[in-house]
């Protein structure tokens, strides 16, 4: 019975690592409007989103404008709606099953690059599977752990693409940075010889009318 209920375990935990995760994550670059959808297999389920405005084709555009995105359920309602958004982490509960559908908009003139992240989160009871007892809590805590992990992988992401993001953003600032310094310095060099060159016409002016 003790080898029975190890070569159980080891099944389950082999079936958990090896099976296919209900994260959807994807990187996109939108120009107006861009559109994907995810299949909720069930009611109740919690559905976690992120996105993250990664960076904007433009040197000097640091992408303050951000994207719209609209989320509506199978029946075509209206889950949630946001505005002019940079970044975003948010959740909720589907009230039917099927095909959510998930649109970003983008109003400024250039192209931005958008890392996206659903995640479905489904608590499954084993009442069903596991007669025995002893099984039934520890299949409840493995889909727990489960669940937790995949959380984690969640915010891992998003906090990855957050930290992509800043590096960016830096990146772009110091460029700008030192291009304002080298724009500066050459105007002021070419203040200096202009400068330089009144002061010797000015001279040579003085200069000829001394001699005569």
């Amino acid at each position: 019975m003790k080898i029975r209920f190890l070569e159980f375990i080891a099944v389950i935990l082999l079936a958990f690592l090896c099976s296919p995760n209900v994260v959807f994550g994807i990187r996109f670059v939108i120009d107006r409007e861009e559109c994907f959808s995810h299949n909720v297999k069930y009611e109740g389920d919690t559905v976690h989103v992120s996105f993250v405005v990664i960076k904007a084709d433009s040197t000097w555009h640091s992408s303050h404008e951000g994207v719209d995105l609209v989320v509506k359920g199978p029946s075509g309602d209206q889950i949630q709606d946001y505005r002019d958004k940079i970044s975003e982490k948010f959740e909720f509960v589907a009230r039917q099953k099927g095909v959510h559908r998930f649109c970003f908009s983008n109003k400024s003139p250039y192209y931005e690059t958008v890392d996206f992240d659903v995640h479905e989160s489904h608590f499954t009871y084993y009442d069903q599977h596991a007669k025995d007892e002893h099984f039934n809590p520890l299949l409840e805590q493995i889909s727990k752990l489960e669940e937790a992990l995949y959380n984690i992988q969640f915010e891992q992401h998003w906090l990855e693409a957050q930290t992509e993001r800043q590096a960016i953003v830096n990146e772009a600032m110091s460029k700008r940075a030192v291009h304002k310094a080298f724009y500066e310095s050459a105007a002021l060099i070419g203040a200096s010889l202009l400068q330089v060159y009144l002061l010797r016409r000015l001279f040579e002016r003085k200069l000829g009318m001394s001699r005569v």
